[in-house]
């Protein structure tokens, strides 16, 4: 394995149906391509092994330099090779599922001569199962057929190609205004009706239609330099949408490491309920309410089993509980970050935060006019004093340590802010609820937290009891309304916070605690983001915009993330492109806006209207009992 074998993961572009997504190199090779759901095996895993993962790559025989864009507003991938001939462009989508008359099994790539002639290879190397199947290739009138154990691929080509063993091979020569189209058909799709520049069309007009419109006044919270990275962290968002259930994948991908070389390398092809809350505050003020009440709806239906003692902190995209950790060790993975995981066994783990993310979500869509019926305010009762019974044990926490659980200072807050919340919903909506019992067991929380988590000699709340470590979460006490912004523990907090987690004014480790893997990480790009948050929030809203700017420069020139950044040399580590991230990037500017004078479309946010920020009046919070 060569460095080189691999491209920078920020060098990657994605594509996707809503349903599964692939991921294109610099050099027109797909890399990445699980089907037919983000969470199945993958058809590509070159991105994980460049030798045995496979790839469909077509891109210049000659030597190039690279462009590439994003059709305007929409998931549509474009990318423009020159070479001393000539230009063309490859043109990439999948039509978004249901929301076109085209097949949406289908991978759609056209060849455009822009300029001169250009001569182009096609190199076709399926590899089913994560390349666990064995693999035929055979040709067929259109072109290439290869089959695995259960999927199969056509690939439909206007050339004729070659087979050999399992790949398949080509070469074309384009001049000005010369187009071809190859279409990659997957299983359910070998025989279906397709008009390319239809499908091409009408997946242009739904992803433009859709994206975010600042409406006729043209004041919009998110203005500001930053508005076109907005959209695109919204457009990302929709992407990792399945389009069936309405959840929400935190990545598409599995195991780019966290570490190159190491062994922090994750299955994020699932759905983490501890992003509710703030998910839901970004779709709703992005105007994409529609989607927001669908993740609403999917994870309350979750909550349906009589023991809330039942509800695991992260799922497949169908629902699915069984997410059993496996390795494939016949992979490499990338650049030599072995294991190579699939699925997760975080999913067992006990994440008491999970409850308190999930009330948030569930106040911000009331807040947002959405109503309980009876069945999920019960569902929604039993968490709450499920919270009244377990705060005080220990749990995994926020960050799924594998080195035993801990008294958590995180944990602690969010049961305190599910039982907030559940207090706040039931006074404001007249729901049955025991409110004095949840009434006392909140404030034994917070008085709990209050002598237990924050450590005099260390300044700051901590990570969890006992602990001298600090934690990036100290970041969310006031924007989850537990402490106010103008509180010295808070403020001292930040500080600290800023002395010890912050490298170079804006990349922020999650902790500097011990966490029982061996091994580094890079800077945490959400957290990055709860600290221009804080600052914003806190009154420094100048300084705050200075480092969200300087954060937005490390993004892509897709104005893609991942899930951290390498402070040293910028390079992307982690899964990517990481909803998490993106979501953060959408709530910081969010809270910039409102600070900057922009109304929100609805209720002020959440860290607006609960932390007390400095600045604003002590009526923008709402407390409401």
């Amino acid at each position: 394995m060569r460095d080189d074998d691999y491209p920078p993961i920020e060098a990657y572009g994605v594509v996707g149906n809503l349903e599964t997504c692939a991921l294109v190199a610099p050099d027109g090779s797909v890399d990445w391509f699980p089907f037919p759901h983000l969470e199945s095996p993958s058809i590509f895993a070159a991105v994980l092994d460049a030798e045995r993962g496979g790839r469909f790559r077509i891109a210049p025989t000659d030597s190039f330099e690279t462009d590439r864009r994003y059709v305007d507003d929409t998931n549509v991938l474009e990318t423009s090779f020159r070479t001393d001939g000539g230009t063309a462009t490859v043109t990439d989508f999948l039509p978004p599922a249901g929301r076109t008359d085209h097949p949406k099994k289908v991978l759609y790539r056209k060849l455009a001569c822009d300029e001169g002639r250009v001569d182009l290879a096609v190199d076709l190397e399926p590899r089913f199962d994560y390349a666990r199947a064995e693999t035929t290739v055979e040709s067929e009138q259109r072109g290439a057929l290869a089959e695995g154990r259960d999927e199969r691929t056509l690939l439909e080509s206007p050339i004729d190609l070659e087979i050999e063993d399992d790949r398949v091979t080509g070469e074309l020569s384009l001049e000005t205004g010369d187009e071809e189209w190859f279409l990659l058909r997957c299983t359910g799709a070998e025989d279906a009706n397709t008009d390319p520049e239809a499908a091409l069309e009408e997946s242009l007009e739904y992803w433009s239609d859709w994206a975010h419109d600042c409406g006729a006044d043209g004041d919009c919270v998110f203005e500001g330099a930053w508005h076109d990275r907005v959209v695109r962290s919204e457009l990302v968002l929709k992407l990792l949408t399945h389009a069936e259930s309405g959840a929400i994948a935190a990545a598409p991908t599995t195991s780019l490491p966290e570490d190159i070389g190491g062994v922090r390398n994750w299955d994020y092809r699932f759905n983490w309920l501890r992003d509710a809350g703030f998910t839901v505050q970004a779709l709703m003020n992005l105007g994409t309410a529609d989607e927001a009440t669908a993740y609403f709806e999917w994870f309350m239906d979750l909550c349906q089993a009589d023991d809330p003692a039942a509800i695991q902190p992260l799922y497949g995209l169908h629902g699915e509980s069984d997410l059993e950790e496996r390795e494939l060790e016949h992979f490499e993975g990338y650049r030599g970050s072995s294991p190579v995981r699939i699925g997760n066994e975080a999913a067992d783990q006990r994440q008491h935060d999970t409850y308190g993310e999930l009330l948030l979500a569930v106040d911000e869509m009331h807040r947002h006019g959405r109503e309980l019926d009876p069945d999920e305010w019960d569902r929604i009762r039993d968490i709450v004093d499920y919270v009244r019974e377990i705060w005080d044990e220990p749990d995994a926490g926020i960050w799924e340590v594998r080195g035993g659980d801990e008294h958590f200072v995180y944990s602690k807050v969010m049961c305190w802010v599910a039982l907030d919340r559940g207090i706040a919903l039931a006074t404001d909506g007249g729901y049955d609820a025991p409110v004095g019992e949840w009434r006392e067991t909140c404030e034994r929380i917070r008085a709990d937290v209050l002598e237990n988590g924050y450590d005099e000699d260390v300044g700051a709340f901590v990570q969890s009891y006992g602990s001298n470590a600090l934690d990036a979460t100290g970041l969310l006490l006031p924007i989850v309304g537990f402490l106010p912004f103008g509180d010295d523990r808070i403020r001292e907090t930040i500080d600290a916070i800023e002395e010890t987690l912050v490298e170079d004014g804006v990349f922020v480790q999650r902790y500097d605690g011990d966490d029982g893997l061996p091994g580094e990480e890079g800077a945490f790009v959400l957290c990055s983001c709860w600290f221009v948050d804080a600052l914003a929030l806190s009154g420094r809203v100048a300084e705050a915009q200075s480092r969200f700017e300087t954060l937005l420069e490390y993004l892509n020139p897709l104005g893609l993330i991942a899930e951290e950044i390498d402070p040293e040399s910028g390079a992307h580590l982690g899964n990517f492109p990481q909803a998490f991230s993106h979501i953060g990037i959408v709530n910081s500017a969010l809270y910039l806006g409102y600070l900057r004078g922009h109304e929100a479309p609805g209720p002020a946010p959440m860290g607006i209207r609960l932390g007390e920020p400095v600045g604003l009046p002590s009526e923008s919070s709402d407390r409401r009992y």
